[in-house]
């Protein structure tokens, strides 16, 4: 767009003109200057592309991060909330397993509350009493839900009356919506929790556009508004008159037909019309000698002759006039009824925000019941405790396999951060995400997959979950890994929860090992670091050893049943370090030649055979500190303390310069 539209003044003015306020602060929008100048150029966007009022915007709201999570769109994507990362489809995400909306309002609405968790225990709790009432009032729930079913989307038909798009089609299914208002507030006025009896009170049933609709509408109306036919007999006077004229029209002309047929004794003479002619007499070649005076001939065809007369010309005025006008007519009132329900937009926006918040929460009470959830306990102290855990998507997806859960523990002291290790295949990622999952939907309000949980409310999710190559922007799997792990270290907090998988995997191995020791002393150091709650995942042992070590860290690793060379996975987490990587056994399970996995298996036990047990387990860390300042040999710090540098000549001091040199040269060959 020009700079025009972005200029502090036009967006200030636009605003201030379309709200019809005085001052920005009148809106509540003092503190957002950046976001005046975004808003105001998208309003005047729309004035120009639209070249309509706009007046269904009623509100201006400002999103401020600090009432909701911040998800950034790494976990967004890693978690798959609302698209998968493969397909990018909405089958096998939190919002497909979650959405049982009947509505495309309530859809849009379970898709905000997904990508914007509540951070404040109070909205979480309202929220969460909402969904256990329609839990315990079921067949409630379900008669709503059958109420909600054929009710389209008010918000987008609100537009379209607005903008004067709005067919008479249209109308009629806004009337077939709002017929269901009234039950749906019926009931849900037996409910107690606040947030349902709000939600009762900003419904209006409408009653009065439903009524007009019914009384101005026909209940099968043509699909343009150019062609009349559309509106009831009975709405308006002048309409019926002129469409009593069309019918009337066709008696008129029969009874004409017989009137001359008779003084004119011509037996097959007919009224007939078409579009260029009008109306005419039609009269065969062998009645033509019969032809009275007054009829004037209009046309000539092979076998026969039209004509026409006074009478007939005066009716065909009347007839086709009465046509035209009442297209007219039909149309001007259509409008006059579309601009009456555009002036009602408040109400009904109100309205449809609360029926979409109402088809939410019963979507979200359905899932709960169908998937067997509890109601978690929300706490401030921090502590994230789930019995029972289950990944809300995979138990979905598992046709044929029973779903194994597990416990998860962490909190802000000794167990803050969960190093887990065991094999690919193993099911680490899995438990991982299914605990960031459960976490966000107590977040979101909706119930949990769990046999228990408590969980202390986040304010940020970080997930580090396999990267791939970002070729577009020239990085490599290890520079896009370093740059998310980056991301999370500048701004997680001590309240935030962070779920690593693999940090390191795209360098050497002893590369990758140190920057992910490094990370995990700087996450679990809530003095120097971060202290935030972290799931870790690696496949490098030797940082198990951290446990006892670094405060605050913990071994877990998934149970794995080994026969032979073979291996079921048990996806138990245990506690402690695993035994084992498995590799060679996770690629047999995914079909590599035995061949190649029997050859594995040799050159591994060569590389152990010959290789010191562990070379990392050997490196004591703590003379690293002196490979990374190394001592000078003490003969060359005996010849400077003797050396008086007050007196020296240039000449001793380039010669005791050489000596030194070759001195430290012969120590560091040494």
């Amino acid at each position: 767009l020009d700079s025009h539209f972005f200029s502090d003044e036009s967006c200030k003015k636009v605003l201030k003109e379309h709200f019809k306020v005085g001052s920005l602060s009148g809106l509540g929008l003092d503190d957002y200057p950046t976001g005046v100048i975004a808003a105001g150029a998208v309003m005047e966007y729309m004035y120009e592309t639209q070249k309509s009022t706009l007046e269904h915007i009623t509100t201006i709201t400002p999103y401020s991060t600090g009432q909701y999570m911040v998800i950034d769109t790494s976990t967004r994507r890693n978690l798959e909330l609302v698209e998968t990362m493969r397909e990018k489809q909405k089958r096998g995400t939190l919002l497909w397993v979650l959405d049982k909306t009947k509505t495309a309002m309530g859809a849009r609405l379970l898709r905000n509350y997904i990508e914007q968790p509540l951070i404040h225990k109070n909205e979480i709790l309202r929220r969460q009493d909402a969904v256990e009432e329609l839990n315990m009032n079921y067949i409630s729930r379900e008669e709503i839900c059958e109420y909600l079913n054929p009710v389209y989307d008010l918000e987008r038909l609100i537009g379209r009356i607005s903008y004067k798009t709005a067919n008479p089609r249209d109308l009629l299914a806004f009337k077939t919506s709002l017929e269901m208002l009234p039950y749906i507030k019926k009931l849900l006025g037996e409910f107690q929790s606040d947030l349902l009896k709000e939600l009762e009170s900003e419904l209006d049933p409408l009653e009065d556009i439903y009524e007009l609709i019914g009384k101005a509408i026909v209940d099968d109306p043509p699909i343009t508004i150019r062609e009349g036919g559309m509106i009831r007999e009975g709405y308006d006077e002048e309409a019926d008159r002129l469409r009593h004229a069309k019918t009337e029209g066709k008696t008129w002309l029969g009874e004409l037909e017989n009137r001359e047929k008779e003084k004119t004794g011509i037996k097959n003479l007919k009224v007939k019309f078409n579009k260029v002619f009008g109306y005419y007499f039609e009269v065969t070649n062998s009645f033509k000698d019969m032809v009275p005076d007054y009829f004037v001939r209009k046309q000539t065809l092979t076998n026969a002759e039209r004509f026409t007369t006074d009478e007939l010309k005066q009716l065909e005025d009347v007839i086709m006039g009465a046509e035209e006008k009442l297209v007219s007519l039909e149309y001007d009132l259509f409008c006059q009824v579309r601009d009456s329900i555009a002036a009602q937009v408040v109400r009904i926006q109100k309205t449809a925000k609360a029926i979409a918040g109402i088809d939410v929460f019963c979507s979200l009470s359905s899932v709960a019941t169908r998937r067997n959830y509890v109601k978690p306990s929300i706490n401030e102290k921090g502590v994230i405790q789930i019995k029972n855990g289950r990944h809300p998507v995979v138990e979905q997806m598992m046709r044929d396999d029973l779903f194994v859960a597990n416990d998860t523990f962490l909190d802000n002291g000794k167990n803050r951060l969960s190093i887990i290790t065991g094999p690919n295949m193993a099911g680490k990622s899995t438990y991982m995400r299914q605990t960031a999952l459960i976490v966000l939907m107590a977040q979101l309000g909706s119930f949990v997959p769990a046999q228990e949980a408590n969980i202390g409310i986040c304010d940020r999710i970080f997930t580090r979950v396999g990267a791939s190559d970002d070729l577009a922007s020239g990085q490599s799997t290890f520079m896009v890994e370093m740059t998310e792990v980056a991301e999370i270290l500048k701004n997680a907090t001590a309240k935030s929860l962070v779920v690593l998988d693999e940090i390191g995997r795209g360098t050497s191995t002893f590369d990758g090992m140190s920057i992910a020791r490094a990370v995990v002393e700087h996450i679990a150091d809530p003095a120097k670091g971060l202290g935030c709650k972290t799931l870790f995942a690696t496949h490098y042992h030797e940082l198990t050893e951290l446990e006892g070590g670094v405060d605050g860290v913990k071994n877990y690793n998934i149970a794995v049943k080994k026969r032979g060379e073979d291996i079921t996975f048990l996806r138990r987490i245990v506690r402690g370090p695993a035994d084992d990587s498995y590799g060679i056994e996770v690629a047999k399970l995914a079909g590599l030649p035995g061949s190649v996995t029997r050859r594995a298996h040799e050159v591994l036990r060569a590389l152990e055979a010959t290789a010191p047990k562990n070379k990392v387990e050997q490196m004591d860390f703590d003379a690293l500190q002196e490979y990374n300042s190394p001592a000078v040999p003490s003969e060359m710090m005996d010849k400077l303390e003797a050396l008086d540098v007050e007196t020296l000549t240039p000449i001793e001091a380039l010669n005791f310069l050489y000596e030194l040199k070759k001195t430290l040269k012969g120590s560091l060959n040494r």
